[in-house]
C-alpha cells in the first residue's frame, strides 16, 4: 500500500537532480563566492524577494513580458543596486542593461551579446536552459566572454565592465 499516493520510482524521481543541487550547495547564501561585487548582488538581490524601492517600472514591463514574478523582483532590486538608469527589453538600443526574453531567436542572441560587450552594457538572457539548442548558444556566449557571468538558472547575466573573467552558477 502507498502511503503518500505516489509509488516508490516517483517518489525517488527527485533525487535525478541531486549532483546538480549538491554542486551548486557551496554558493547557498553567497558562501564560495570570492567577488565581493557578486556576494553583494547574491545578498542584496538574489536572496530579496521584495522591492527595494517604491518605483518599479521595470517590473511592470517585465511583467508584460510574462516574466515570473519573483526573476522580475530580482531584476528590478539589481537595477537599483548597480545603480543603472535605462534598460530595454527585446531591443537593440545603448542603455545600462539589455534584457532578452524567449521572443528572439538564437542568431540574435549572440547579436545582442555583442552589442552588449561592444557598448560595456550588462546583458539578460531570460530562460537559458528552455531547450538545448538555447542552452548551446548560452554557452557559446559564456565561454567566449572576457568578463564575469552569473547564471541563476532562471536567467543569465552577463556584465560587461571592469570585472574580471569569472562563471558563478547559483
Amino acid at each position: 500500500m502507498k502511503r503518500s499516493g505516489r509509488t516508490l520510482k516517483q517518489r525517488l524521481y527527485g533525487l535525478r537532480h541531486l549532483p546538480s543541487r549538491i554542486r551548486r550547495m557551496r554558493y547557498f547564501r553567497g558562501h564560495g563566492v570570492h567577488s565581493p561585487y557578486i556576494y553583494d548582488i547574491v545578498r542584496h538581490v538574489f536572496m530579496r524577494s521584495t522591492f527595494t524601492d517604491d518605483d518599479n517600472p521595470l517590473y511592470d514591463a517585465l511583467v508584460q513580458h510574462d516574466i515570473v514574478g519573483k526573476r522580475a523582483i530580482q531584476l528590478q532590486n539589481l537595477m537599483r543596486h548597480c545603480k543603472y538608469t535605462t534598460w530595454a527589453i527585446d531591443n537593440l538600443t545603448v542603455a545600462d542593461m539589455l534584457i532578452v526574453t524567449l521572443d528572439t531567436k538564437y542568431p540574435q542572441l549572440e547579436q545582442y551579446a555583442a552589442f552588449a560587450r561592444e557598448n560595456g552594457i550588462t546583458l539578460c538572457i531570460m530562460n537559458p536552459y528552455n531547450n538545448a539548442h538555447r542552452w548551446e548558444v548560452c554557452k557559446g556566449i559564456i565561454e567566449s566572454h572576457p568578463s564575469t557571468t552569473v547564471d541563476n538558472r532562471g536567467y543569465l547575466l552577463i556584465f560587461n565592465n571592469h570585472l574580471p573573467k569569472q562563471r558563478f552558477r547559483l
